[in-house]
């Protein structure tokens, strides 16, 4: 009987190290193929006199992009008609601002997304100071400060 349990022992161990070793998985093949670098020809004079043309439109054409950007800017500082934008700059303009829950209600958004609103766009975007204070029922006030 002795030689069973030792047959049985041996085969358990010879299975447990039968299994492999983890391994990384290989590496993909690239898709793309490298690019060799071009190089402008030395003797072309046409080439020299295109390239400072186009540096100079360039150039030209830069403010004009700025100016475009400028005044987007501003036209997003300015909130459409009955937009939620509007609508929450109306409530907070008033004499005694709005509360949490009116801001709520009007616009159907979640206090999470009033205050960020509040913090995002108005104050960092717009540059406006808005004041946020507690009334007598403890509700979370907020109003333009002037």
């Amino acid at each position: 009987m002795n030689s069973t349990t030792e047959t049985t022992a041996t085969t358990t161990n010879a299975t447990a190290g039968a299994q492999a070793a983890p391994v990384a998985p290989t590496k993909a093949a690239a898709t793309r193929k490298a690019t060799t670098k071009k190089v402008a020809p030395k003797a072309a004079t046409a080439t020299k006199a295109k390239t400072r043309k186009t540096a100079k439109s360039k150039a030209a054409a830069a403010p004009a992009k700025k100016a475009t950007k400028a005044t987007k800017k501003t036209a997003a500082a300015v909130p459409r008609e009955l937009s939620k934008k509007a609508i929450v700059l109306d409530l907070l303009k008033r004499k005694g601002g709005a509360t949490m829950a009116e801001i709520q209600k009007a616009t159907d958004w979640q206090a999470h997304s009033v205050r960020g609103f509040i913090s995002g766009t108005l104050t960092k975007k717009m540059g406006l100071a808005v004041e946020s204070t507690k009334n007598d029922a403890e509700e979370r006030c907020y109003k333009i400060a002037k």
